[in-house]
Order: C-alpha cells, then sequence, then structure tokens
C-alpha cells in the first residue's frame, strides 16, 4: 500500500546498495528527481535497467553507481552520445561496467513477463540480427504447437523501480497521462515501486482508457514538482532541450562533470526541480 513520504525517505527506504532497479519513463515523465537521490546518497553496485538509458543513467554510471547496464538504445535523445557510459565501458572511468543490450521488442516483452510473474519472454525478434552472438541471453525456443523457432529474453523483475507520474490522489492510487511507455509494466513487475509527482489531489479526474496505478501496486509517492526535468510532464511542463544541448558539453569533460555534479546533484534538494520549472516558464 502506497505511502505518502518525502523523495530522500523513499529512496532511501526502498533502494539497496546490489539492488537491480528501473528508473523508467518514456520521452516524458523520466524520474531525474529519483536519481538524483539516489546519487545524493551514494546507493552503490547498482544493475540499472531502462529502454532507453538518457541522461540520468550517464549521471548515476559516471559517479560510479553502476556495475551494469541492461537496455535497448542509449543516448542523449536528440542530441547524441551518453559520454559517461562511453567511458567508462571504453575507458574504465571511474570503473568498467558491464552491458546486456537488446531490443526495444525484447526489454518491452521482458517487463510484460515479469509483471505476469513468468520466467521468460517469447517473441518473435532477432532473425537476422547479431546481437545473440555477444548477449548470450538470447536464446531461442521452439513453439510446441507450430513449430515455429522464436525468441526468449528473461523476465525483467527490479528490486524496485522508479517512475514519476502527473499526479495522485489521498489514497494512494497514480494517473499516468500522455506517452505511456513502460511504466506500468516497470512497476507492476518489481518488488516495490516508488513514484514521484507533480501533484496530489482529491480527484484524479480520469478518463476512458486512463492508465491508473492503484495504490496497491505502490511503495511510496513523493510530491516533487518539476520531478522529471529536463524531460516534459504532459499537461504541466514542456521538454528542456537546452539543458540536453548543453549535457553534451557538461559530460565531454571529467572535471566539468564531476563540478556540474556537485553543483546540480550533490548540494541540490528535490525541490529545486520546481525552480527549474518555473526558470523555463519565465524564459519562455
Amino acid at each position: 500500500m502506497a505511502k505518502s513520504i518525502p523523495l530522500a525517505q523513499a529512496v532511501a527506504e526502498n533502494l539497496n546498495p546490489g539492488d537491480t532497479v528501473a528508473f523508467e519513463g518514456f520521452t516524458h515523465l523520466i524520474p531525474h528527481a529519483a536519481a538524483h537521490e539516489a546519487i545524493r546518497q551514494n546507493i552503490g553496485d547498482l544493475t540499472l535497467i531502462r529502454m532507453t538509458p538518457d541522461v540520468i543513467y550517464d549521471q548515476m554510471i559516471g559517479m560510479g553507481l553502476a556495475k551494469k547496464i541492461i537496455f535497448s538504445y542509449a543516448g542523449n535523445p536528440g542530441v547524441g552520445l551518453l559520454r559517461r557510459l562511453r567511458d567508462s565501458i571504453e575507458n574504465g572511468w571511474p570503473h568498467r561496467i558491464e552491458f546486456e543490450e537488446h531490443s526495444h521488442s525484447a526489454m518491452a516483452n521482458a517487463y510484460e513477463a515479469g509483471a505476469a510473474g513468468l520466467p521468460c519472454a517469447v517473441f518473435r525478434g532477432y532473425k537476422g540480427a547479431g546481437l545473440k552472438e555477444v548477449n548470450p541471453n538470447i536464446r531461442s525456443v521452439t513453439c510446441p504447437f507450430t513449430g515455429e523457432e522464436l525468441a526468449a529474453v528473461p523476465a525483467i523483475r527490479p528490486d524496485v523501480s522508479f517512475i514519476h507520474a502527473q499526479k495522485a490522489d489521498r489514497k494512494g492510487n497514480v494517473l499516468v497521462e500522455g506517452i505511456i511507455g513502460i511504466q506500468k509494466e516497470a512497476v507492476l513487475a518489481a518488488r516495490r515501486a516508488v513514484v514521484t509527482v507533480e501533484e496530489v489531489v482529491d480527484d484524479l479526474g480520469t478518463h476512458t482508457n486512463a492508465c491508473v496505478l492503484p495504490n496497491w501496486t505502490i511503495s511510496a509517492i513523493s510530491v516533487v514538482p518539476g520531478g522529471a526535468h529536463p524531460s516534459y510532464a504532459h499537461g504541466y511542463y514542456d521538454r528542456d532541450n537546452a539543458s540536453y544541448l548543453e549535457w553534451d558539453e557538461i559530460a565531454a569533460d571529467r572535471d566539468r562533470f564531476l563540478a556540474w555534479m556537485k553543483t546540480n546533484v550533490l548540494e541540490a534538494d528535490p525541490a529545486d526541480f520546481a525552480d527549474r520549472i518555473k526558470g523555463l516558464e519565465t524564459a519562455r
């Protein structure tokens, strides 16, 4: 049953060193505030899972918190590389991480299998692709009914999943609107789930086919206005494109990266995210 607590407490109670953790969001609603709190608490030795690792995983890897990443596509969206991820894999700074690459389809199916309590995901995919030659967790199975050869990957079952959403009601039910990626499945597949939200309301005001996560699927809810910045929250604020462009320059230099992290993460507060959104609105 979801309980409403400050973000620092939610992270401390639900994320442990050595955990397998997903910080999920697709294009928008990326849980930057939650990831920053994990960095502030220096919770490391993590296996990071995400369909589209971007800036938050670049930051966590650069701060030495990751031992492994399981992903499909890694990059700074609309800009280019994840420079801290590449520095880790290619040069071992701050240490060399393991990595396991999949297709988007495989990751989505693996999350769904985890949500359903299944040991693996079976789907059509990887035919003619070379990825399975370098990833031993991509296997083949034969359909017992048709004889067709299908791809199989292990189910994703995080110890904890973090997502950001627009709002929760006072009973702890959460509404996710706009582009829905794999957030619902990431929550249902996880042993524990933490959701940061823009606000808590009396009535979610849901519509037909809305994505609502009931309170029994969630461990903790933390109110963090602006908590998805620099990604966007549909209906609340736009994507901060300038921040993504700036990150490419910041992450390219180790010293500049560490200085930025000190100022904007280690010495920052979750409440700062609301000020960043106000600054974004003022700039427009």
